[in-house]
């Protein structure tokens, strides 16, 4: 009898599930669960999530489970085990349930952030991309390996939280109480989108985020324009002066403090011949925007961004001719490996002093930023993730040293000294955060085959 316990067999399963449509199921069922970690009316919502979505998944495919709360967090955090065996590797993965506000009245017609449906090849839903559809791809690799092998072939670790998008309070105490729970020798993981629509990637990192709040308050009370204008200070002028201080005209961050310097020349190497492509329905590039001498994948992958989100000033819905007594602006800085994160509010603050924008102050916001972080881009386990993903879908996958965006990752590499390896099912123009967010069936499909392959790999061979 031949073995049919092989690779093939096992993507085979995984894409099964997909065909079947119990995958669209499943996906659909947990998009439907409106788990918004920002809003305190979710809390139930939030819970259930793991008691009755997450729990009885994991315990089906043999793991172990506890849930374990912290008082910051917007919901409990869940541990998933599966110990095969001490001598074969560990690896730890991370998920993350909750969402961003839905927004249902931004949506196009027909669509529902929290009714999943499917629109020219690709399903739309609030958490499709981010992150539900993405750990269901992998959840349903899993079970394919386990269908075909009977075991996965190494021991696993499956950490899923409910507040990322809050900021991820309490993950930080989470990873340093049950550092010895959570020792692996890798962690692997998917959120953020690929390098394109068509790239498989990997990235080992993310840029770090972190909010900056401005505020000049110059009096109480509105005064009318014509009377007291050219006497009384305006601070919306003030403080759109004040960000040019901070900002170029061409969107460079002027505040070398914000900026790594320089850039690793493997970091260098790694980006030289990539090209930022964009898909229909993405907006054009702006190639005279950002920081000079750089590339455009320099700029979002090894460079630091500070962008104005947005600025408050009078009420243009409803104006009242006259002089406004503040001036509010949320700035955010996304910034790589090689920036002092405490450095950044007195560095600010600095260089404003030193414009004479002094009047205008630093506000840092209570939610908490995420440090920049990035693995070795020549590590092992990065060669082998690779090699497994090539032979799956047949080219080579991208391997970007970060994500553009921000993620927890500092938590694993720094925390726990894992090696951190996020392989993405999502593109660009998901519209992940905003109205209509998507996931194509195409990505899907390829994730299912890369993640199951991976999990086949990891399970023949052990260690790199």
């Amino acid at each position: 009898m031949p073995d049919i316990r092989t690779r093939d067999t096992a993507i085979a399963n995984a894409l099964a599930s997909l065909e079947s449509g119990r995958f669209e199921a499943d996906l659909h069922r947990r998009v439907a669960m409106p788990t918004e970690s920002r809003n305190p009316e979710r809390k139930a919502e939030i819970e259930a999530y793991q008691t009755t979505e997450m729990i009885p998944l994991y315990e089906r495919l043999g793991f172990t489970c506890r849930l374990l709360p912290h008082d910051a967090a917007p919901g409990p955090f869940l541990l998933a085990e599966r110990i095969e065996d001490p001598a074969r590797p560990t690896v730890l993965m991370y998920a993350h349930g909750d969402v961003v506000t839905g927004i249902p009245e931004q949506w196009s017609p027909g669509l529902s952030p929290f009714d999943m449906t499917e629109r020219d090849g690709r399903w739309y839903g609030r958490g499709t991309a981010d992150n539900k559809g993405q750990h269901s791809v992998n959840l349903a690799a899993l079970e394919a390996v386990l269908e075909t092998r009977g075991a996965l072939g190494f021991n696993l670790k499956y950490l899923v939280e409910m507040g990322e998008e809050s900021g991820s309070p309490g993950l930080d105490a989470i990873c340093d109480t049950y550092r010895a729970d959570l020792a692996a020798d890798l962690l692997i993981a998917s959120d953020g989108p690929r390098m394109t629509l068509k790239d498989p990637t990997i990235f080992l990192g993310s840029r770090g985020g972190i909010d900056i709040h401005l505020e000049l308050i110059a009096r109480e009370g509105y005064h009318h324009s014509g009377n007291w204008g050219g006497l009384l200070a305006n601070p919306g002028v003030e403080l759109a002066h004040a960000i040019t201080a901070l900002i170029g005209p061409k969107g460079e961050c002027l505040v070398p403090e914000l900026t790594p310097g320089t850039i690793p020349a493997n970091v260098r190497a790694a980006l030289k011949d990539f090209v930022i492509q964009t898909a229909p329905g993405d907006p054009d590039l702006d190639p005279w925007w950002g920081a000079p001498g750089l590339s455009q994948p320099e700029r979002v992958y090894a460079w630091s961004t500070l962008e104005v989100m947005e600025i408050e000033v009078g009420n243009i819905a409803n104006p009242l001719y006259a002089i406004p007594p503040t001036a509010r602006a949320r700035l955010q800085l996304r910034h790589p490996v090689g920036v002092d994160q405490s450095r950044v509010k007195p560095a600010i603050q600095e260089a404003l002093d030193a414009a004479g924008h002094g009047r205008v102050r630093v506000v840092m916001d209570d939610t908490p930023g995420f440090p920049a972080s990035r693995s070795d881009l020549d590590g092992p386990w990065v060669r082998f993730i690779a090699a497994s993903m090539e032979q799956t879908a047949g080219r080579a996958p991208v391997i970007l040293p970060n994500l553009g965006g921000s993620l927890p990752n500092a938590l694993f590499t720094d925390t726990l000294g894992l090696p951190t390896i996020w392989v993405p099912h999502s593109y660009p123009g998901c519209r992940q955060h905003g109205a209509d967010e998507h996931l194509p069936l195409s990505i899907v499909r390829e994730g299912l085959a890369l993640m199951a392959g991976i999990f086949w790999d990891l399970g023949q061979a052990g260690h790199p």
